[in-house]
C-alpha cells in the first residue's frame, strides 16, 4: 500500500527545468510519506512526472516504483488479489519481479484500459505510455485518487494534500463545496473533492489525459439481473464468494492481522483467516471508562469485548485488546482532519486513527469486516418504514439540526436542502432496476444502491486515511466486487429470511462461528460513553468561541453554537444526524473540525 502523485502537460518540456519539477515531485511525494515510508522514487520525462512512496508488502526487494518496461511506466497504490491468475494468463510476457505492480503493468501493456476489468483488488494507479497518462481506480473505490486540471496540465495524488504541493493549486471552497460540507458531509458526492477545482476518479472509472484533454470512462458498476438460485444455492454461493475473498486477501510477504469486534462480519473474517494462518493476531477496540459508563441502546445493544474474546479463543488467534484514552480520542479530532484533508466523522474518525496507529506497531496489513452491512442489508434503514417513505438519503434524511447552527448569511447564500435533494434524486435515478419490480422491492434496491455508492465509500474513505496515516494497509474482503455484484440481486426474502438481519451472511457463516456470535445482534463501530468526552468537547468549544477571528464563525452562528455546546442538548440522546453514531456530541465535534480545517488549510471561501 502506497502513495502516488504526479502531473502531465504538453505545452512545456519539464526536463528543461528538471530541478524545479523534480523538487515539485519530491514535495508532492513527501505529503504522502505516511502512506509509504519504506521506499520512494520519481520519474521525470518531458511531459510527465510521477512520484511514489512505498509501503512494502509484496516482493519487498524488487517492487520499487515507478516501474518502467517497454515504454510504459506505472505508479500504483493497492493490492491485486488475483495476481497469480493474471500472471499465468500473461505467461508469455516477461516478468522480472514477483510484485503485483508488474502484473498490472503487463496487463495494461497487453489489454490497455480493458486491464482494469480483469483486476480483483483495491487499487489506484497511473500509467504513462509516453503520450498519454491513464488514471484508474478500483471497482468499489477503496483506494483514493484525486486530480485537478490546472490550465494545460493534470495533477494527481492519492490524497488531496499532494495536489496542494503543486504550485498554483490552493485550498478554496465555493458554494457547491460549502453544500458538501454542511448538507452532504461526512459523505461526499462521487467524484467530488469538495475543494474548488479538485475532483476524484469515481469508483470503477478509468481516465485518460492526453493532448486532446481528459476523458473519464466507467468500466464497472452493479447491474440489475434476475436471481436464478434457490435458497440453498444462494447460501452456498455467498459462502464461497466471502470465504474466497478473505483467503485471497491474506496474500502478503509480511504478517497479516484482523480487526475483531466480535460481530458477525469481523468474526467470519477472522475465522476464515485463522484457518489459513493459525495464531493470527487479532485486535479488539474499546474506550476508557466504557466498563463503567456503557449503556445499551437500540443502536448499540452490546459491548464488543466478551464476544471478541470468545471469538478469539474459538479461532485460536493471538488476541490484543486496545483501550483508547478519552483525551487521545478528543485530541485526535484534529489529527484526523489532517489525515483526511477534510472534516469527517468526528470521534468515529479520531478513534479509528488511534486504533490503526496502535495496530501498526506490530503489523503492516490488517483485514477488516467493513462493508458487510452495506452489501447484506445490516443497517437500520434497510428495515425502517420511515426510510422507505422518505425520499432522501436514509442515513441523513433531515438537515434541520445542521441548519439550526449555521449563520443566516450562509443560509441565505447557499441552498442546502436543494443541493441535498438534487444529489439524492440524481443518485436514486441511477439505480439499476428490473422491470416490474414491486414498489417496496424497487425502493429497497434503491437503498442498497445508495449505500454502495455513498455510505460505503464514506466508511472506506475513513478507513483508508486512518490506516494509511499509521502506515497500515487495511483490506476489506466484503468489498470484493464479485460479492457486491451477486448479493445486490439476491431477493430480500433470502437476504433477510424470517426477518433476521443479514440472514444470508449468517447462514453463509454457519460452521465458522460459535452460535453466540452467529446470533449476536448488530452492534456498530464502538464509541465512547465516558462523560469526560463531553467535558473535553466543551473545553475545545469554549476555546473556539474565545479565539479571535475564528473562521468557523464566518459560517456558523456563534451565539447559537455557544448555547448548543453549553446546554443540555449536547448530551441528549437524540436522533442521529448522520448514520447511527453521529448525534449531538458528534455535531459539536464536527463543527470544531470544520473550524480547525478552515484555519489549518487556510481555506479561501469563494462565494
Amino acid at each position: 500500500m502506497c502513495g502516488i502523485a504526479g502531473f502531465c502537460g504538453y505545452k512545456e518540456d519539464f526536463t528543461l527545468s528538471s530541478n524545479k519539477y523534480t523538487e515539485i515531485l519530491i514535495n508532492m511525494r513527501e505529503t504522502l510519506r505516511r502512506r509509504g515510508p519504506d521506499e520512494s522514487g520519481e520519474l521525470l520525462e518531458p511531459h510527465c512526472g510521477l512520484a511514489h512512496s512505498r509501503l512494502s508488502i509484496i516482493d519487498l526487494a524488487n517492487g520499487r516504483q515507478p516501474m518502467t518496461k517497454g515504454g510504459f511506466t506505472i505508479v500504483y497504490n493497492g493490492e491485486i488479489y488475483n495476481a497469480a491468475e493474471l500472471r499465468r494468463e500473461l505467461a508469455d510476457m516477461d516478468f522480472s519481479t514477483k510484485s503485483d505492480t508488474e502484473v498490472i503493468l503487463n496487463a495494461y501493456i497487453r489489454y490497455g484500459s480493458a486491464a482494469a476489468e480483469r483486476l480483483n483488488g483495491i487499487f489506484a494507479f497511473a500509467v504513462w505510455d509516453g503520450l498519454r497518462l491513464a488514471l484508474c481506480r478500483d471497482h468499489a473505490g477503496i483506494k483514493p485518487l484525486f486530480y485537478s486540471v490546472l490550465g494545460d496540465r493534470l495533477v494527481f495524488g492519492s490524497e488531496i494534500k499532494a495536489l496542494f504541493a503543486y504550485p498554483g493549486i490552493a485550498p478554496a471552497i465555493d458554494k457547491d463545496g460549502l453544500c458538501e460540507i454542511f448538507a452532504i458531509s461526512p459523505a461526499r458526492s462521487p467524484g467530488c473533492g469538495v475543494f474548488k477545482g479538485v475532483s476524484e476518479i469515481p469508483p470503477g472509472h478509468f481516465g485518460v489525459y492526453g493532448p486532446d484533454g481528459f476523458r473519464l470512462t466507467k468500466y464497472w458498476d452493479v447491474s440489475a439481473r434476475p436471481h436464478t438460485h434457490n435458497y440453498s444455492e444462494t447460501v452456498e454461493a455467498a459462502r464461497f464468494l466471502v470465504t474466497d475473498a478473505i483467503k485471497r486477501q491474506l496474500v502478503s510477504d509480511v504478517p497479516v492481522c484482523c480487526f475483531l469486534s466480535g460481530g458477525v462480519d469481523s468474526s467470519l473474517t477472522t475465522a476464515v483467516a485463522a484457518r489459513e494462518l493459525p495464531e493470527i493476531n487479532t485486535f479488539a477496540f474499546d474506550f476508557e471508562g466504557n466498563g463503567e459508563f456503557f449503556k445499551e441502546s437500540a443502536y448499540i445493544p452490546s459491548r464488543d469485548n466478551d464476544f471478541a474474546r470468545e471469538m478469539a479463543e474459538y479461532a485460536g488467534s493471538r488476541h490484543t485488546e486496545l483501550t483508547c484514552r478519552t483525551a487521545d480520542m478528543a485530541l485526535g479530532l484534529f489529527e484526523s482532519v489532517r489525515a483526511k484533508d477534510l472534516p469527517g466523522m468526528a470521534d468515529v474518525d479520531s478513534s479509528l486513527l488511534w486504533f490503526c496507529g496502535e495496530v501498526a506497531k506490530s503489523n503492516k496489513v490488517a483485514l477488516s469486516g467493513e462493508c458487510a452491512d452495506e452489501i447484506f442489508g445490516g443497517y437500520p434503514w434497510f428495515h425502517s418504514r420511515l426510510a422507505f417513505e422518505t425520499p432522501a438519503f436514509p442515513w441523513s434524511a433531515a438537515l434541520d439540526f445542521r441548519e439550526s447552527l449555521l449563520s443566516g448569511d450562509l443560509l441565505g447564500a447557499i441552498d442546502l436542502d436543494g443541493y441535498a435533494r438534487s444529489a439524492y434524486e440524481a443518485a436514486a435515478a441511477e439505480t439499476p432496476r428490473l422491470p416490474g419490480e414491486p414498489p417496496e422491492e424497487a425502493r429497497r434496491r434503491e437503498i442498497a444502491y445508495l449505500n454502495l455508492k455513498w455510505f460505503m465509500t464514506t466508511l472506506t474513505d475513513r478507513l483508508d486515511r486512518a490506516s494509511m496515516r499509521g502506515s497500515l494497509e487495511a483490506r476489506v474482503p466484503f468489498a470484493d466486487f464479485r460479492i457486491i455484484e451477486y448479493v445486490f440481486n439476491v431477493p430480500w426474502e433470502i437476504k433477510c429470511r424470517g426477518g433476521e438481519v443479514k440472514h444470508l451472511l449468517r447462514a453463509a457463516a454457519r460452521g465458522f462461528l460459535p452460535d453466540s456470535v452467529l446470533s449476536r445482534k448488530k452492534s456498530p463501530y464502538p464509541k465512547s460513553h465516558n462523560p469526560l468526552y463531553l467535558s473535553l468537547l466543551r473545553e475545545y468549544a469554549e476555546e473556539a468561541i474565545a479565539a479571535p477571528n475564528n473562521p468557523l464563525f464566518d459560517l456558523v452562528d456563534k451565539e447559537k453554537f455557544a448555547r448548543f455546546v453549553r446546554g443540555d442538548a449536547l448530551a441528549a440522546a437524540d436522533k442521529p444526524w448522520f448514520g447511527q453514531l453521529m448525534g449531538a456530541p458528534q455535531m459539536a465535534a464536527y463543527l470544531l473540525q470544520v473550524g480547525f480545517w478552515l484555519k489549518e488549510y487556510n481555506v479561501k471561501i469563494d462565494l
